[in-house]
């Protein structure tokens, strides 16, 4: 079975707790078409996060899409296990929720709200595909195991496997180079630039023109930051060559701070 050594389980204690506050912008060959924000916060034994976004500008015209999503669970030997995803997205023409609960990795149980129409074109996704796995927002954040250099090559050399309510697929990453990434707030600093390859595994239409196009398309990078006080990694960047030029997400602001060590109380 796939194993999902993204947010690897190895035992190891929890280095520091942070936090993140972060704004990012979309856009499509430079054009700004969407805004979205990102906050997660790791404490000693759990962990939230959640983000919301939507689109703007020439996208606006076609879809007005907007949208929302959580995930929280616990702190595993610093390795972070979800047991709850929730997103919502909103078009002109429909609202749909999807909720996913998770125990150790294995989805217990789902669901999409309105339910959707059966289309007999889509791989099955079997109880075999939804063990083992991430939700799509938890499976964003690359924790790195051990006590060595957070930003190296051997950060990238990893995979995991993702489940979104509707899609089975697996994420592999490898090593791009490392970068200096600044955003308009927070964040100076080293990134660690990874390139990264989809597969679909299940729950997809094999004729769906963008599924064809991510699974061959080898251009997609994304560059990773440091939550302060952390050994977990999030997206400053992540850049999609597109037939209609360059689709980027950014971040403008970043502002990660560590938790302030507990001090025991005594009588």
């Amino acid at each position: 079975m796939f194993a999902p050594a993204w947010l690897s389980l190895s035992p190891q204690a929890a280095s520091a707790q942070g936090r993140l506050e972060a704004q990012y912008e979309a856009t499509l060959a430079g054009i700004p078409v969407g805004r979205g924000a990102w906050t997660i916060e790791i404490g000693d034994d759990s962990f939230a996060a959640s983000a919301q976004g939507g689109t703007a500008g020439l996208l606006k015209a076609f879809s007005g899409g907007s949208g929302s999503g959580s995930s929280q669970g616990r702190v595993v030997n610093g390795a972070l296990v979800a047991n709850a995803y929730t997103a919502t997205t909103t078009t002109q023409k429909k609202s749909e929720t999807i909720r996913l609960s998770l125990a150790g990795g294995n989805v217990r149980e789902f669901s999409i709200d309105p339910v959707p129409p059966v289309d007999p074109g889509r791989i099955p996704v079997l109880d075999a595909h939804r063990k083992g796995v991430f939700d799509p927002m938890t499976g964003s954040m690359l924790r790195v195991a051990g006590n060595g250099e957070l930003l190296s090559p051997d950060s990238c050399r990893t995979g995991a496997g993702i489940f979104d309510g509707r899609l089975r697929y697996d994420l592999k990453l490898d090593y791009k180079r490392i970068e200096m990434v600044r955003a308009e707030r927070g964040y100076h600093g080293p990134a660690l630039v990874c390139a990264i390859y989809f597969t679909p595994v299940a729950g997809y239409i094999p004729d769906r023109p963008v599924i064809k196009y991510l699974a061959t398309e080898r251009r997609i990078e994304i560059a990773f930051v440091p939550i302060a006080g952390t050994r977990i990694l999030v997206p400053f960047r992540m850049s999609i060559p597109t037939p209609l030029g360059l689709a980027m997400l950014e971040a403008t602001s970043f502002v990660t701070s560590a938790a302030p060590p507990r001090v025991a109380k005594t009588n």
